[in-house]
């Protein structure tokens, strides 16, 4: 049986952890605020490791109370550490003034997994089918076109001549850059960076 005394040791070892990445980050700007509370650090470092994380996962992730990080998301937006946006049913958190439009929605759907499985199968393997990409990624043809409808919409996606990543190079390096927090294919990816990068001399 889990004591509460566990829950709470857990919680302030995983917030310690990430409030090292946000008192370290060049968005914290809140260290004289009299806080004694190492959430609105870890909450900076967390989003600076995680860029794109919706509310649910990142409060989940931290093991804060749905007001707690409410109540500090808010303060940091104020404060101008981090930004949000609304994505469909989500709200999306990022390091303030970090990111341009298009990067910001490309981390957005590189959240999502399907999302995530049709770019990074698109840029190891341009040529793919739409009966592939399902295969591949163990889903229904209808779900792969209506991601790829999503994706096109998104301006992530060109479906002129079969299915096409519009800017390869920003995506793979979002994707490799926070490679660690997208999970074990996107890690492998990393590994094949060189081979999938395409220059135009």
């Amino acid at each position: 049986m889990t004591r509460k005394g566990d829950v709470d040791e857990d919680k302030r070892a995983t917030l310690r952890r990430f409030a090292a990445l946000g008192a370290a980050s060049p968005f914290a700007r809140f260290g004289d605020s009299g806080s004694e509370s190492d959430a609105p650090d870890a909450i900076a470092g967390y989003v600076s490791a995680h860029p794109g994380t919706h509310f649910s996962k990142l409060r989940d992730d931290l093991k804060l109370g749905t007001g707690e990080a409410q109540h500090h998301l808010h303060r940091l937006e104020n404060e101008g550490v981090v930004a949000s946006q609304k994505d469909g049913d989500y709200r999306r958190y990022f390091p303030a003034g970090q990111f341009t439009e298009f990067e910001q929605v490309a981390l957005g759907y590189l959240r999502r997994s399907t999302a995530r499985g049709m770019l990074v199968t698109l840029l190891r393997r341009p040529d793919v089918t739409a009966s592939e990409l399902a295969s591949e990624l163990d889903v229904s043809r209808p779900t792969v076109s209506n991601y790829a409808a999503d994706l096109e919409s998104a301006g992530l996606l060109s479906r002129e001549d079969g299915y096409a990543v519009t800017e390869p190079e920003t995506v793979l390096t979002l994707l490799i850059r926070y490679a660690d927090s997208f999970g074990d294919d996107v890690a492998a990816l990393a590994g094949e960076a060189d081979s999938l990068l395409r220059y135009d001399p």
